[in-house]
């Protein structure tokens, strides 16, 4: 298994961990974004960090959206004691946002050139999903953000 390979399945399992966390069946691109934001050293913890956005940062805007998306259906967190997320008693799966951020993460490198930024990478192009609306509403420009994680990757392969 090469040291990607290793890394990935890190980050994979940590992103697990924060599924059942939250009570997911899935594992979903914003567990993977919490996953690399928890990776201390790494160079998408450390893209994510110049944003602003560590661990800590990453939950609080996460729980945003979903406050929010919860208000715009007319429901406030506030009003009702929402129970907190039961834990499955089964693996999450791979959901398809979380495949789709891999996918794209693939497809921007060659297998052997592949790292923690290609990842933070493939998460940062959706256009449309929790991750875009979390990072929207935690005041971060998405487009920024890619860019600057781009040229990190750029400055890295000279």
């Amino acid at each position: 298994m090469s040291a990607f390979d290793q890394y990935l399945h890190a980050v994979i399992v940590r992103a697990m961990d924060e599924a059942r966390g939250d009570g997911s069946a899935t594992i979903d691109a914003h567990h993977l974004l919490l996953s690399l934001a928890a990776d201390q050293g790494s160079t998408a913890q450390q893209a994510l960090a110049s944003a602003g956005l560590d661990r800590a940062a990453v939950r609080e805007a996460l729980d945003r959206e979903f406050e929010h998306s919860l208000s715009v259906v007319g429901v406030s967190p506030a009003a009702y004691d929402l129970p907190r997320p039961s834990h499955a008693s089964h693996q999450p799966k791979m959901g398809a946002s979380a495949r789709l951020a891999l996918d794209r993460s693939f497809a921007s490198a060659r297998k052997k050139d592949l790292r923690s930024a290609h990842l933070l990478l493939g998460i940062l192009q959706a256009q449309v999903g929790t991750v875009p609306r979390a990072l929207a509403l935690a005041g971060v420009d998405q487009a920024e953000l890619a860019d600057r994680v781009r040229q990190t990757l750029t400055s890295q392969e000279q």
